[in-house]
């Protein structure tokens, strides 16, 4: 259910953009226990120009393979948080190519009245979900 906006700089193949996304979603099923078909994911890619990530004085080296990543969610537990970044960094690393240092990750907390999924019914009050 989280929903989750993927800012990338433009360049990147289909192929890779479909491993990426896939990745992301494997890792908030794992670290947030939610179903599979929860699924919602927004690409954006950016002209350098148009994107700008410093390394809020942490001396973290960006490259061109930087992610920015706009997660929002329900409340999830602290444990929960923690294990998703380190989660998202390894496997990011081990299939995309892409540092640890190349993620940043910011997650917007709602609750259940703030989601419909459609039909004009918010699914988490009803019992629906």
């Amino acid at each position: 259910m989280p929903l989750v906006k993927v800012h990338i700089l433009k360049g990147r193949m289909p192929q890779e953009i479909d491993v990426l996304l896939d990745t992301i979603h494997e890792v908030v099923v794992e670290s947030f226990g939610v179903p599979p078909r929860d699924r919602y994911q927004i690409l954006q890619e950016h002209e350098a120009l148009h994107f700008r990530a410093l390394d809020t004085g942490l001396d973290i080296a960006r490259t061109e393979k930087f992610i920015l990543l706009e997660i929002t969610s329900r409340p999830r537990s602290r444990d929960a948080k923690v294990a998703f970044y380190s989660n998202l960094t390894r496997a990011l690393q081990a299939r995309c190519d892409v540092l640890p240092s190349d993620v940043m990750v910011s997650l917007h907390i709602n609750s259940d009245e703030d989601w419909s999924f459609g039909m004009g019914s918010a699914q988490f009050l009803t019992g629906e979900l």
